[in-house]
């Protein structure tokens, strides 16, 4: 039952990046060109994603696990660091470079053809790469 949940939480995720407009290139990088021909659309999109969210935060709050019976994880950090701050901008420039994000890139596998594909294997490179030097690098230990 429980991948039957993860298949079917992955298939509507998938679907709705796709009739969003999240998998269209051009319609992201039309979104960051605030200077240009921008596209307010991904506004709506954004929003759109923001309120059920905040109402499953809500929920799993009161939580202990999760609809499949796991437990839940511990709340994320909440301090805010170069490291954080960095990776963010990061992401954002790759966002507005390429228009995909690993979410919108993974959706649109099936009919993107070689972007779509080389953009997914420079994002598995890439954490190929950060999962060899993060193993290189000591790790703080909480107390």
């Amino acid at each position: 039952m429980t991948r039957l949940i993860w298949t079917a939480s992955g298939a509507l995720f998938g679907l709705g990046l796709w009739l969003s407009g999240m998998t269209e290139p051009a319609r992201v990088q039309g979104w960051f060109d605030v200077a240009g021909a921008w596209d307010p659309t991904l506004a709506f999109v954004l929003t759109g994603a923001l309120i059920p969210m905040l109402v499953a935060w809500r929920v799993a709050a009161r939580r202990k696990r999760s609809f499949t019976g796991a437990p839940l994880p511990a709340a994320p950090e909440t301090q805010i660091d170069a490291k954080l701050v960095g990776g963010s901008a990061l992401f954002g420039f790759g966002w507005a470079l390429a228009g995909l994000c690993p979410g919108p890139a993974l959706a649109a596998l099936g009919w993107s053809g070689v972007p779509g594909f080389a953009f997914s294997a420079a994002m598995v490179a890439g954490m190929a790469l950060w999962n060899l030097i993060g193993a290189r690098r000591p790790r703080a230990v909480a107390a």
